[in-house]
């Protein structure tokens, strides 16, 4: 609840609140959260629940229509002021837009608030006008405006708050915790809340942040910050990740290359969600409108052998085995087992996109649109089209013990088997495809 700009105004100007979660998947278009998320979201609500009846309030759940619900408790409360942190996904921010003026016409006061980007997405651009298609211009633009440290909101110590006369469904009746359990494996390697995120900055800025510029490549290391779903889920914001990682660097020495290379990952945190604000519709289709016609070519088998983790290259299957147990996955792997899939397999970027949807706990519209699309060479800042990373010296150089592919094929239950592609040949004819574009 810490640095939660919307929260503090409405407990700062009014005399008492009324905490609403409006649970409405259908309003996110064709992105409706994968089952990771779904789980990530059940015990960030109950972490959520339980820290605000610390304070003396109640979380009060609602399903959609989100206008619906909302006015549904403003005629109950007689409130008349609605406040909330903005989201910036396509599907979202329109719908926030048409609550906002539908609310205003019934003489609701609206206020929304930014917790989640240093940057908005909207409030940059090129000397020209045009928003920015290229990381590094962008990010020299927006540097200057991260200065100054940022103001880090408290929490709330006690919240002075409004009954709703009907109670609405409960946590389990939403239906976001899986019915069969399959997430041993994400109960295991997370700890969803705000707690959970505070303690895992704590963490990086005192043990990882130093050697952080080094140790973000290696995926046998706990060498990353893993704040990700934190900082998805609105658990933690990037202005507190920023003043933390500031304060770890203040009066130590050697930690300035860590703490520039992890300001620089919030940066493309950033970057994506300034390049889907500008083009919503890349989250199903290229940027570059080229590959509107390219030839990829599709084989359910060989999909299917990547999603399972069994294309007989062992970084990239541990990768997959990764993500299937902890629904996560260390991101330079993650750059390497979407080149296999979109270069040497030439499957579309989407249905990779699809299932790191689906299973990823840190599931980000907007970064899943522009890695994905990044690798694919279809999007902003994209990687050439002949940059293909070769999982056997990606492994060498990066996995040089071969510890972390070991952990995760032990996790298989079945031998580690031939490649199901040979790269050289995979790569040759992924080069011809990528040159009938004309690049």
């Amino acid at each position: 609840m810490a640095d939660n700009p919307a929260l503090s105004a409405a407990c700062e100007r009014a005399d008492r609140v009324v905490l609403l979660y409006v649970h409405a998947p259908d309003e996110e278009g064709d992105w409706p959260p994968g089952a990771a998320s779904r789980w990530w979201l059940h015990r960030s609500l109950a972490r959520l629940s339980a820290d605000l009846l610390g304070r003396g309030a109640e979380l009060h759940l609602r399903r959609g229509p989100s206008l619906e619900a909302l006015l549904a408790v403003v005629r109950a409360t007689g409130a008349d002021c609605v406040y909330w942190n903005r989201l910036y996904e396509p599907a979202l921010a329109e719908r926030d837009t048409q609550v906002e003026s539908a609310l205003r016409a019934t003489g609701i006061e609206v206020e929304s608030c930014n917790a989640a980007m240093l940057v908005e997405p909207a409030s940059v651009a090129t000397r020209d006008g045009r928003p920015y298609r290229v990381f590094t211009p962008y990010w020299r633009a927006c540097l200057p405006r991260l200065e100054e440290q940022p103001r880090i909101l408290p929490p709330p110590r006690r919240i002075t708050a409004a009954q709703l006369p009907t109670p609405g469904p409960t946590l389990d009746e939403l239906g976001l915790a899986p019915t069969i359990r399959w997430d041993a494996g994400l109960d295991a390697a997370w700890t969803p809340g705000e707690a959970g995120a505070l303690t895992r900055l704590e963490v990086f800025c005192d043990a990882i942040l130093g050697g952080y510029a080094d140790s973000r490549e290696r995926p046998d290391l706990d060498g990353t910050s893993r704040l990700s779903p934190h900082l998805h889920f609105g658990e933690i914001g990037p202005r507190q990740c920023l003043a933390a990682a500031r304060n770890a660097r203040a009066g130590r020495a050697g930690r300035q290359a860590g703490f520039d290379a992890f300001v620089r990952e919030l940066g493309w945190r950033e970057f994506a969600h300034h390049v889907l604000h500008h083009h919503p519709h890349t989250t199903n289709a290229p940027l570059d409108p080229r590959f509107a016609g390219f030839a990829w070519d599709p084989d359910p088998r060989l999909l299917a052998a990547w999603q399972r983790g069994r294309t007989g290259f062992p970084l990239v299957d541990a990768g997959m085995q990764q993500l299937w147990t902890t629904g996560w996955m260390h991101n330079r792997v993650r750059m390497i087992v979407a080149s296999l899939l979109t270069k040497n397999l030439r499957q579309h970027w989407l249905e990779g996109a699809r299932w790191f949807w689906d299973t990823l706990v840190d599931a980000d519209l907007a970064s899943n649109t522009l890695g994905w699309q990044w690798v694919a060479g279809c999007g902003a800042d994209a990687a050439p089209y002949f940059r293909i990373f070769n999982p056997l010296p990606q492994a060498a150089r990066h996995d040089p013990d071969g510890a972390y592919a070991r952990r995760w094929l032990q996790a298989q239950d079945s031998p580690q088997q031939s490649p199901i592609v040979d790269l050289r040949a995979s790569r040759a004819a992924a080069l011809d495809a990528y040159s009938r574009l004309g690049r």
